[in-house]
């Protein structure tokens, strides 16, 4: 595994520039009529942010989701203005450190919702599944297996909650009622259709993508995605030499993270107990293989 390139980061700060949230992950900032997404090393699981940093995750995320920003730009329309802070306004290029992990984005309106695809049995859909035989209201064929593909990618959105608090799974007539039916179709179909062509492709590299949430917004021109796309944080990545049925292959996130803490006896509340090194350094191996795999380039950071 290489070696990190920079400190890790726990907190973006910069003078100048208005903070307007932090997130799990992400430091927003107000710059003019566009936001300032930087994506820290910041690490949560069950819901509770770890005192542990990860090393590279920030770059990690923030550049595979220009990838994929990138790759469906001539269909699908997207918040990104650029990555490059040399490009951003004053005084952000004089703030090396934010390179790799720092998205300037249009300033839109969030849908108040988190649109979920799930084409594989896994997680939670795996735990409803053998206690009601449906995953999140949808029944589904009985004698399916843990991480069994689905006979069809399934639509489960879901609420967005605010830090530290959980996403309740929301059926789609709830949706409608949230946003309007109009636009809750249009969402649907939109992410629907951005799984299945980043399936395939993911399956061209040796990737199985299990499952992904996706964020939308909306401006006068209409709907378009923000936040983050098909990365380790918001999508469920296998090996596809390691799927089989019967069991959930291991996967290229902060899952390592999540069985380490299940394993020391965590009860999911917070103050998590610390990491050892060697699961951190798994995890950001992890990481750094995800991004090779999909891209095709060797990790590099891009920190001066």
């Amino acid at each position: 595994m290489p070696a990190p390139a920079r400190a890790p980061l726990r907190e973006a700060s910069i003078a100048g520039l208005t903070l307007k949230h932090r997130g799990k992950v992400r430091d927003l900032f107000e710059v003019g009529d566009a936001l300032l997404l930087v994506a820290t090393d910041r690490v949560s699981a069950f819901d509770v942010i770890l005192d542990d940093l990860l090393p590279d995750k920030g770059e990690v995320l923030t550049r595979i989701s220009e990838f994929w920003f990138h790759r469906f730009e001539s269909k699908v329309r997207h918040h990104l203005l650029t990555t490059d802070v040399r490009r951003m306004p004053a005084p952000l290029p004089q703030h090396p450190e934010l390179a790799g992990r720092a998205m300037l984005g249009k300033k839109v309106k969030p849908l108040l919702a988190e649109l979920v695809v799930r084409g594989y049995l896994v997680g939670s859909g795996w735990a409803d599944y053998q206690k009601t035989g449906s995953v999140c209201g949808i029944k589904l064929p009985p004698g399916l297996k843990e991480a069994s593909k689905l006979p069809e990618p399934l639509f489960t959105p879901s609420t967005k909650a605010p830090k530290g608090q959980h996403d309740e799974n929301i059926s789609y007539e709830q949706l409608c009622r949230i946003i309007g039916a109009d636009k809750a179709q249009k969402s649907r179909d939109l992410v629907m259709s951005m799984y299945l062509e980043a399936t395939k492709y993911a399956e061209s590299r040796g990737i199985i993508l299990a499952d992904t949430k996706i964020e939308l917004g909306e401006d006068a021109q209409g709907l378009l995605v923000i936040d983050e796309l098909f990365t380790p944080d918001s999508s469920r990545f296998w090996a596809a030499e390691k799927w089989q049925p019967g069991k959930s292959p291991p996967s290229f996130d902060k899952q390592i993270i999540r069985d380490a803490l299940v394993a020391m006896g965590f009860n999911k509340q917070p103050p998590a107990p610390r990491l050892s090194a060697e699961v951190l350094q798994r995890a950001t191996a992890a990481y750094h293989e995800i991004f090779e795999r999909l891209t095709g380039q060797k990790f590099s950071s891009l920190a001066g």
